[in-house]
């Protein structure tokens, strides 16, 4: 597998757009956990190589454990995710899964424990990532070693 066109090279403009989301995210009250958590649960689900190899390694350097790392794909059959890491996880995978459409109950659940800054910030992390996804999918960005 190789990788097709670079969009950094060939479009830096939108490059740099996307980065500008991420820069926004960074100055946000979102947690890191929580950030890693989305990014991590939907690299997986949209099957992105490249971004569950990063958003792994990033997640152990801010102190995520490896159990918990191993469980996110089965973290509905777990205990080692609070409440609030639930429902973020829950709203990641129906946002990612969109087509099923965002159930109320799941959104509830969400703004029951949120603020409706944090879950406004909640959501645009869970955007970001799978934007980040189809890009590195598409072009084929490969993991690095």
């Amino acid at each position: 597998m190789s990788n097709r066109i670079n969009v950094l090279k060939t479009e830096p403009a939108a490059y740099k757009a996307m980065l500008g989301l991420e820069q926004y995210l960074e100055t946000t009250g979102l947690s890191k956990t929580h950030q890693e958590l989305i990014r991590i649960r939907a690299s997986q689900i949209n099957g992105c190589a490249y971004c569950i190899n990063m958003h792994t390694k990033d997640a152990r350097k801010a102190g995520e454990t490896e159990q918990r790392i191993y469980a996110l794909n089965a973290w509905h059959d777990t205990n080692y995710f609070t409440p609030e890491e639930e429902a973020i996880l829950a709203l990641t995978e129906e946002v990612t899964l969109i087509t099923n459409r965002v159930s109320d109950e799941t959104y509830q659940r969400a703004a029951q424990l949120f603020s409706e800054h944090y879950l406004a910030q909640i959501i645009m992390a869970i955007v970001a990532i799978n934007a980040w996804n189809r890009i590195s999918i598409t072009t084929r960005l490969l993991p690095a070693d």
